[in-house]
């Protein structure tokens, strides 16, 4: 039995409690097209691995024609026809679907081009999106690889533990960024850690979401935290990413003094167009600039890049 992406699988037997049941293929596990296959069911909507029997035939979309098994693609004796049942203790599909669409957004790719490198079909991958599944390994396996992450940051596993834990760059190069590429890299939005001293005169990093507006750094906070030491002082804000799986990443550093915004009218602007409420929750109505007198970067990349 061979198959491709698309293409139905029929199974016609009273050991389904139906007369017949079908479903699309949605991905391969080898590139030869042979078993098993993950099939979204028609009746269900659900996806899961099927290894087909004897009682299983394809229906091949693009010639409208249907193939029977063969011995040599037969499951064993004592095969299940269907692993239906989802493993345990893997963590909420969704947030897998929901990892898989942010990481795809982020390398700027279209749903057709990821399905295409993972080789899976367009409406799979959107069906693992938007709704809750459970992928296999492979499948995972194949969208980490072609969306250039790991399986761990797909299921988020780790995600308490602290990043730059990866082995280091053979040859690593270290270089200076210059203040436009700070100002791409800083973008419109985001999570930044700025430092502050507190009013005892300790030192204190927090992280603030921020907007970048006219080239001034916002951020709400409330009258009475530690952030709000910023105003009237001199402070460093800074933003970073590390690719843990190729160990290589950026950091901006902008330096300057911080205001709170007063205008009515700016603070209603900036609250009305903010991309996103504060992750801290609460009364966070204080909107706070940095306007950089310097900024700065530093980038990590192999040397042949």
């Amino acid at each position: 039995m061979r198959a491709h992406l698309g293409d139905r699988l029929v199974i016609e037997s009273p050991a389904t409690g139906a007369g017949r049941r079908d479903g699309e293929i949605v991905g391969l596990h080898h590139e030869d097209g042979t078993p098993p296959y993950d099939v979204r069911w028609s009746d269900t909507d659900d996806v899961t691995l099927v290894f087909p029997g004897p009682d299983a035939h394809i229906h091949h979309a693009e010639h409208g024609r249907t193939g029977t098994t063969d011995e040599s693609s037969r499951p064993h004796a004592g095969e299940a026809a269907t692993l239906a049942a989802r493993p345990t203790g893997t963590p909420d599909p969704g947030d897998i679907g929901r990892r898989v669409a942010v990481e795809r957004r982020r390398q700027k790719l279209s749903r057709e081009e990821t399905a295409h490198r993972a080789g899976m079909s367009p409406g799979y991958l959107a069906y693992l999106e938007e709704r809750p599944a459970d992928p296999t390994l492979a499948t995972l396996i194949r969208l980490a690889d072609a969306l250039g992450t790991t399986v761990t940051t797909l299921r988020g596993e780790g995600i308490d533990l602290p990043p730059g834990q990866g082995h280091a760059l053979l040859h690593p190069e270290l270089r200076d960024l210059g203040p436009e590429e700070c100002r791409a890299l800083l973008s419109t939005h985001g999570v930044g850690r700025i430092a502050v001293s507190e009013s005892d005169g300790r030192p204190a990093i927090v992280p603030v979401n921020y907007e970048v507006v006219d080239d001034s750094i916002m951020f709400r906070t409330s009258p009475d935290s530690v952030p709000a030491a910023a105003v009237g002082t001199d402070v460093a804000f800074e933003v970073d990413h590390m690719d843990e799986a190729l160990s290589q990443g950026w950091s901006v550093l902008a330096v300057g003094p911080a205001s709170v915004v007063t205008e009515a009218d700016a603070v209603r602007r900036l609250t009305q167009s903010a991309h996103t409420a504060p992750w801290a929750g609460g009364q966070r109505e204080m909107w706070v600039s940095i306007s950089p007198t310097s900024l700065t970067g530093r980038r990590i990349s192999p040397t042949d890049q």
